[in-house]
């Protein structure tokens, strides 16, 4: 069987739909599963266990008919025998249609008239259940699987020789991510001030002086310039790539993190999380475990989360 997933959105949109991937091959080991997903997500699939191919198609972009018209030949060149999509809509579902994939399969909305299956689309579920879901016309009903990552053997390797560099492979550490890495209207949001950062961190050090702290470099020079002045004496780490990065998470012993990325990263490798969220609802972004921890803005804007209260998390969680 070959199926292709078309998975828009960032790299947590897709970590999100790991279980997903995973079940199927699960389920069905021989199958070739291949994705269609935005040129910024590719980087995501390093750290799957369950793709052969991953394609890219830019779904935001100002796409023409021939730009649309190329995807629906790519996958007819490919002789899918199934499609699933998370998109909902009325074109995403015509596109499908049109590639003459025999089972289509997506949620209940303004394209559900051209696909074979469609199943509800439960507003308030935490996401990776919901993408979950549609494998019930496969014939798969059993509860979703917690995320998981297949780190590669190298990328671990490098982990294991930063942790050394950095002075913390014996310790263990607390590894923080700020927020995105690039600022644009949505990453404003997952922005937590520096001067807030600046508190957590000193407190930290101060009450745990053996568990040092370590930054991961989000790629906002602004950001980590004003975070190093304020805190001269922090670690940092640059992993180049996500398997680097959940390698380095993995090795933590907490990790705070805004909602981003990283958070489902941590989530997938069970490391011990605080995460913060400003407008997005956390029962829908991370999954109920005693593991993994939201604080939730009272304002909807994450700069509105007190240090206190992420001080008070860290210690009476």
């Amino acid at each position: 069987m070959r199926v292709v997933a078309l998975v828009p959105g960032g790299i947590g949109d897709q970590i999100l739909f790991f279980p997903t991937l995973d079940d199927l091959k699960r389920y069905y080991p021989n199958a070739q599963l291949d994705v269609v997903v935005e040129p910024r997500s590719k980087a995501a699939y390093r750290v799957s266990k369950s793709v052969n191919e991953v394609l890219t198609f830019d779904y935001k972009d100002r796409n023409s008919l021939a730009d649309w018209s190329n995807l629906v030949g790519t996958m007819r060149d490919r002789e899918y025998d199934a499609a699933i999509t998370i998109n909902q809509s009325w074109l995403m579902g015509l596109l499908l249609w049109l590639t003459g994939i025999p089972t289509r399969v997506g949620y209940q909305g303004k394209g559900a008239g051209f696909l074979t299956n469609s199943v509800p689309f439960p507003a308030n579920q935490y996401v990776a259940a919901t993408n979950h879901n549609l494998l019930q016309p496969f014939g798969i009903k059993t509860p979703c699987p917690e995320l998981a990552v297949n780190i590669p053997k190298p990328d671990i390797e490098w982990s294991q020789n930063e942790q050394k560099r950095l002075g913390v492979n014996e310790t263990g550490y607390i590894l923080i991510h700020g927020g995105a890495s690039e600022l644009s209207p949505q990453a404003v949001d997952k922005l937590y001030p520096v001067e807030n950062w600046q508190e957590i961190i000193q407190e930290c050090q101060q009450k745990q002086p053996d568990l040092p702290v370590v930054v991961t470099q989000t790629g906002n020079e602004k950001f980590m310039r004003s975070l190093l002045r304020l805190t001269p004496n922090l670690k940092v780490t640059s992993p180049d790539n996500i398997g680097k990065l959940a390698a380095m998470i993995g090795g933590a012993s907490l990790m705070l993190s805004t909602d981003d990325a990283p958070m489902h990263l941590s989530v997938a490798v069970q490391t011990y999380t605080i995460a913060l969220f400003g407008p997005t609802d956390p029962a829908k972004l991370l999954p109920k475990s005693d593991k993994f921890l939201p604080i939730k803005s009272p304002t909807g804007k994450m700069a509105d989360i007190l240090p206190k209260t992420v001080l008070d998390k860290i210690w009476g969680g």
